[in-house]
């Protein structure tokens, strides 16, 4: 029989991946951003996420055309490629907590999925927090996606981590303003959705790279948005039928992996196409990695797959 010490310390759970690839993606990731980030100023935690942004940049795909607009008083970037297949618009809302993250942010991220999905992909700039507290970030990417729809466009949203949530949100709040059926799917990346803290993930993944439990208190209390609103925490939605095909990807190594799960299953009992994929050897921000990592290459692409099929319905 095992000692006390021996219990103790088998009870002891380390979130940290086995896969080469993505490990050399946290220990490079860490050179730019450090895992205790939250705790310096606003300034700071920007300047290093724009390094950290800047290290993971790559070419646009050839004859890709990309051009910064404004769409209903709010910046935005047109990703459009060479050889585009459907008339639908994709719409991406970067992650960041809501604190960091811009269009130059994911500018690789979101030319690459244009590019494979042969689709026109804008891109929004919405305002951060904590300059601006919720609902700024929403009514942004409302007054662009409703500009959009008003025009006759069909759009798949598509959001990363904060941006998950925002994507989410603009799902409900279609259906509220009747352009519900303009939403030919939902495309959700790690989301935060509101869910519980005290629900498994939040526990056994508190100190996870990437993301940690303090981390998305941190972000919650600095945009101030709350629990139960409709359009920030899908998960408080009491009536999910007449949302959009969805697909959503976690990452196993995440504070927010529940959120997706609980999301997923909440739709299935509701009647709505929904797609659950777990990345298991992933962290919170593998888009980043998908080119130093079989797990987050693999994940893009099914990623890139789903968003594809969407975009290029009737």
């Amino acid at each position: 029989m095992a000692n006390s010490d021996q219990v103790s310390s088998d009870l002891v759970y380390d979130p940290m991946p086995d896969e080469e690839g993505i490990r050399s993606f946290i220990a490079r990731c860490d050179s730019f951003y450090p895992p205790d980030a939250v705790a310096a100023g606003i300034d700071q935690q920007r300047k290093w996420y724009d390094a950290l942004c800047a290290e993971f940049a790559f070419p646009h795909p050839d004859g890709m055309q990309v051009e910064d607009d404004v769409i209903a008083d709010v910046p935005v970037r047109h990703y459009r490629p060479a050889d585009v297949k459907t008339a639908h618009k994709i719409v991406y809302m970067h992650g960041g907590g809501f604190v960091v993250g811009s269009r130059d942010s994911h500018d690789a991220i979101c030319a690459e999925i244009a590019e494979a999905a042969h689709a026109e992909l804008i891109a929004i700039d919405y305002r951060l927090a904590p300059e601006h507290v919720w609902p700024a970030q929403h009514e942004d990417c409302h007054r662009v996606a409703q500009s959009l729809l008003s025009s006759g466009k069909k759009l798949v949203l598509v959001g990363d981590s904060a941006g998950g949530m925002l994507a989410s949100g603009l799902a409900v709040r279609a259906r509220e303003d009747g352009f519900g059926d303009r939403i030919l799917g939902q495309a959700l990346i790690y989301p935060a959705l509101g869910g519980d803290l005290n629900w498994p993930s939040y526990g056994q993944m508190a100190n996870a790279p990437g993301l940690s439990t303090d981390d998305v208190i941190y972000y919650r209390d600095v945009l101030k948005a709350p629990m139960d609103d409709p359009f920030a925490h899908v998960l408080s939605v009491d009536d999910l039928r007449g949302l959009p095909p969805t697909y959503i990807t976690a990452a196993y190594f995440d504070p927010l992996r529940d959120d997706g799960r609980e999301f997923a299953a909440q739709l299935a009992r509701a009647g709505i196409w929904v797609q659950y994929r777990e990345e298991p050897q992933m962290i919170h921000g593998w888009l980043r990695a998908r080119h130093m990592s079989d797990g987050a290459r693999e994940g893009f692409k099914h990623l890139c797959d789903a968003i594809t099929a969407m975009a290029a319905q009737d």
